[in-house]
């Protein structure tokens, strides 16, 4: 992943198009992050669309605005991270039409760079358990608030272009870990990935 070699990022265009649009095409990007001059690097296997004002699920459900969300209505491609349960961040990109506070949550990336980093942040060996899941993918990959509201492109976090993936490896199944909305087909997977949150060989392909 080092080296001149390395893709290009995700042009800001690419997050203004519809939230779900951006989801899928976010499976098969790898994300890398840069900490101290040590870097992370992974394959985005499993994300989520929020879809803002419309969606009971989003931190921007009937336009709700907050100390903590804010950034869910900056430009496209913005990070917006925030603490979950207390306990773990999670990471999302603003995605979809200007201010409407949809975003994408990363929910899981397989590994490709920095794996002894990324296990002495987590304290575990088994590389399927290091990002597989919101909060164990930024601590790995050294993901925190301090980027909440930073535009991706001038941030320590960037998504870069990928291989597209088929329709046909993607499943669309409900959100996890949501009280509302949990039902509707928002959480995109490459179809079974053993990298993934939860394995999915099943789920609805669209």
């Amino acid at each position: 992943m080092s080296g001149g070699g390395r893709a290009a990022a995700l042009l800001a265009a690419f997050f203004r198009q519809d939230t779900v649009t951006v989801a899928r095409g976010l499976l098969g990007a790898t994300l890398v992050t840069s900490r101290r001059d040590r870097q992370t690097a992974g394959i985005i296997v499993e994300v989520e669309a929020y879809l803002g004002a419309e969606d009971p699920a989003s931190h921007a459900y009937k336009f709700r605005r907050h100390a903590g969300n804010g950034a869910l209505y900056g430009p496209a491609a913005t990070w917006y991270v925030y603490r979950s349960y207390g306990v773990h961040w999670c990471a999302n990109l603003v995605a979809g039409a200007p201010a409407k506070g949809g975003a994408v949550l990363l929910r899981a990336v397989e590994p490709v760079e920095g794996l002894d980093l990324m296990r002495r942040r987590r304290g575990v060996r088994e590389s399927e358990l290091l990002c597989a899941g919101p909060g164990r993918l930024t601590q790995a990959l050294g993901i925190t608030r301090a980027l909440d509201g930073r535009g991706m492109h001038s941030s320590s976090a960037l998504v870069l272009r990928g291989s597209p993936i088929p329709d046909s490896d993607i499943a669309a199944t409900g959100r996890i870990g949501i009280s509302q909305a949990a039902d509707w087909p928002l959480r995109f997977v490459i179809r079974g990935s053993r990298w993934a949150s939860r394995r999915t060989n099943g789920g609805r392909a669209k």
